[in-house]
């Protein structure tokens, strides 16, 4: 039988090599913080790694909430509790700014990425996308009789919105506009090609990277379409040095090494 002193100090040193476990090496947990983060659909893949590394690194923790870079700046406008704010277009950035939602002086492009077609399967056949792509064609031509052309919402979205942009400046959008089915962002637009439930879709290249059910038929020009940028900043309502910490920390080594596994182009 240990003496009962000696119990207490085995069960205090079982508690401290537990507690060493969990807790990354470097944290203070005494002043751990959590940074909300609004960011584009788009960069679910990597803010999945990027999260944990920062929280391994800082102590401090990543809630990363995604959606549709249009959804989260309408959020923000009604007063969402959002520290940083990554968009996937300088539009809903430059709309926040105006509104005196984001610390301006925090601004900066962080990221670039290109627009692809993608169609449901790994083995589909390869198409050059121009003005004679025929579009409709390949749609028609869906065994399952859907003939859909999945994209994230046009108007608001986006990954929509540049989408039609190239397919207006290719010549191609009213021969195929009634045949769009249109998800809230641009991971749900992945899925409906994934799944089988439309043929094609129009998503960013980095999204075709992380979904095994499809295949990137064809890249859009780069000149059909506005340059796709995605510019991250503080929020108005963010005053903590961790959400500072993790701004910086989005132009570190470690994510910048994790947006480039994804396919995104660094710009920051």
């Amino acid at each position: 039988m240990f003496p009962r002193l000696a119990l207490t100090r085995l069960r205090r040193l079982a508690v401290a090599l537990s507690l060493a476990a969990v807790v990354p090496a470097g944290a203070n947990v005494a002043h751990a913080e959590e940074v909300t983060v609004f960011a584009a659909a788009s960069l679910k893949t990597a803010m999945d790694e990027i999260a944990p590394a920062f929280a391994a690194e800082t102590g401090d923790r990543l809630v990363v909430s995604l959606a549709g870079s249009s959804a989260l700046a309408r959020q923000i406008q009604a007063g969402a509790p959002a520290d940083l704010f990554i968009s996937a277009n300088t539009s809903w950035m430059d709309t926040l700014e105006r509104d005196g939602l984001i610390r301006s002086d925090t601004r900066r492009d962080l990221l670039a990425n290109s627009i692809v077609l993608v169609a449901h399967g790994k083995d589909a056949e390869k198409v050059t996308i121009g003005p004679d792509l025929d579009l409709a064609g390949l749609l028609a031509a869906d065994p399952s009789g859907s003939g859909r052309l999945a994209m994230a919402l046009v108007e608001a979205v986006p990954a929509g919105i540049y989408g039609k942009a190239a397919l207006v400046s290719l010549g191609l959008w009213d021969s195929v506009s009634a045949k769009v089915a249109q998800a809230d962002n641009v991971r749900a637009a992945l899925a409906l090609v994934a799944t089988g439930e439309a043929p094609y879709g129009i998503v960013y290249a980095t999204d075709a990277s992380a979904e095994d059910d499809v295949s990137v038929v064809g890249t859009f020009p780069a000149d059909s379409h506005p340059p796709i940028v995605y510019p991250a900043a503080l929020t108005g309502s963010a005053t903590s040095v961790a959400a500072e910490r993790a701004l910086d920390f989005l132009s570190g080594d470690t994510a910048r090494a994790a947006f480039e596994r994804q396919g995104f182009v660094i710009l920051d």
